[in-house]
């Protein structure tokens, strides 16, 4: 985790209307032969995407029931960055979005995600998109990425695939 000498750089807030005009957006909807109900479970759990074996490691940082203003703190896999997140958006069951308060590195002005699930005739859909603005002296660098940056990104479908075939009930 994230050292106490470690030095934070903030980010801009961001809202909505970010996974419009961000200079950079990936979506990537997955199906799901598990109820939404589950996905959701899954999502708001102590791990939530941790558990989908992501490398990642996340805790929550403020207490339940999660909703609008609530944060954690993520380390992504081999340590790259370390992340401290906001909820802006809650709909209980249903979806929730945060944007990054601060990070470890100075790479980016703002970075949000968005978590839809939705029911299906077989199961349920849950649509993952990630908004990115990078600094003025990493914009060229991010934009060149954005294969490798959609190609990363995209394991978290996989993951989701695999993680609920394999515990399509609560573990």
């Amino acid at each position: 985790m994230l050292s106490a000498m470690a030095k934070l750089h903030s980010l801009e807030a961001a809202d909505e209307s970010f996974f419009r005009t961000a200079p950079h957006v990936y979506r990537f909807p997955v199906e799901l032969s598990v109820p939404p109900e589950r996905v959701w479970e899954s999502l708001t759990s102590d791990g939530s995407l941790a558990d989908w074996g992501l490398g990642i490691k996340l805790a929550w940082t403020t207490p339940r029931p999660f909703g609008v203003g609530s944060a954690r703190r993520v380390t992504m896999p081999l340590g790259l960055m370390t992340v401290n997140e906001r909820f802006f958006l809650w709909e209980e069951g249903r979806r929730y979005a945060f944007y990054v308060e601060s990070a470890d590195k100075p790479l980016l002005n703002r970075f949000a995600e968005d978590y839809v699930v939705e029911q299906t005739p077989t199961g349920s859909r849950f649509t993952w998109t990630i908004a990115i603005e990078a600094k003025p002296a990493f914009r060229h660098l991010v934009a060149l990425g954005g294969p490798v940056n959609r190609l990363a990104f995209s394991q978290t479908a996989r993951a989701a695939k695999r993680y609920f075939a394999q515990h399509p009930v609560a573990v």
